[in-house]
């Protein structure tokens, strides 16, 4: 019997609108729709229960900035909505979840303030918290991939799921928006090493092969966008990874 994933469609956020980039580059934009609320709407009757959200204005400036457009999905369907991009101080966190985020990533806070990370992770709990764990190159990138860290990847991961973190979502950035397959061995290290993770797949998905890939390699959960948005999944067939 095939290993069960979870199923996890995005919306990253510009001005407003449902976009996509390519590696993170905010030059290589495609806008999908007007309203990220519509295209919440479509993934809750497609029978989606969860949405992948990114304040991509608020990785980029380093504060959130779309939470109006989240409060606007939160609203208007009962999807489980993660939520990430620009979450840097305490009054972020408070907004986006006050916008009606179920759970939130954070991934800077983790590498640049861990204390403060921590404090949060003491308030909301390990469930409703998400470690962002974006990857170029082995290394932890920060601030809407604009910087490397010289934080390495499982290390980074080990002080963290030792003090609690139950949920990861890792990013290949060299994958994201390329729809030319996901970093299955990267993944894999990462289930190797922490067993017991709730570990999110995201970056690289290009069709419905490439998330029976991943759940064949026993990784928990994937998120994926761009391989939706242009036609590249087949919906029908889906749920049957």
């Amino acid at each position: 019997m095939r290993n069960k994933i979870e199923l996890i469609p995005a919306i990253d956020i510009i001005d407003g609108k449902c976009v996509r980039l390519t590696k993170g580059d905010y030059g290589q934009k495609t806008i999908y729709d007007n309203s990220p609320a519509d295209v919440a709407r479509r993934f809750e009757d497609l029978g989606f229960d969860r949405l992948h959200v990114v304040d991509l204005d608020g990785a980029k400036s380093r504060h959130i900035v779309n939470d109006a457009a989240l409060r606007s999905i939160t609203s208007s369907t009962n999807l489980k909505v993660d939520f990430g991009g620009g979450i840097k101080t305490s009054d972020d966190i408070a907004k986006a979840f006050d916008a009606g985020a179920a759970m939130v990533t954070v991934g800077s806070v983790a590498v640049t303030c861990p204390e403060l990370f921590m404090g949060w992770l003491d308030t909301y709990g390990a469930d409703r918290l998400i470690l962002g764990a974006d990857v170029r190159n082995g290394m932890i990138s920060i601030n809407g991939w604009k910087e490397d860290s010289a934080e390495e990847l499982l290390p980074f991961l080990k002080q963290y799921v030792d003090k609690g973190v139950r949920n990861v979502l890792c990013t290949d950035i060299s994958k994201d928006g390329t729809l030319q397959g996901p970093a299955i061995g990267l993944y894999r290290q990462i289930m190797d090493a922490y067993p017991t993770l709730h570990l999110i797949a995201s970056g690289g998905v290009g069709s419905n092969e490439d998330i029976k890939a991943l759940a064949d390699s026993g990784i928990p959960a994937v998120v994926f966008g761009k391989a939706y948005y242009e036609g590249k999944i087949n919906i029908d067939t889906l749920w049957e990874h």
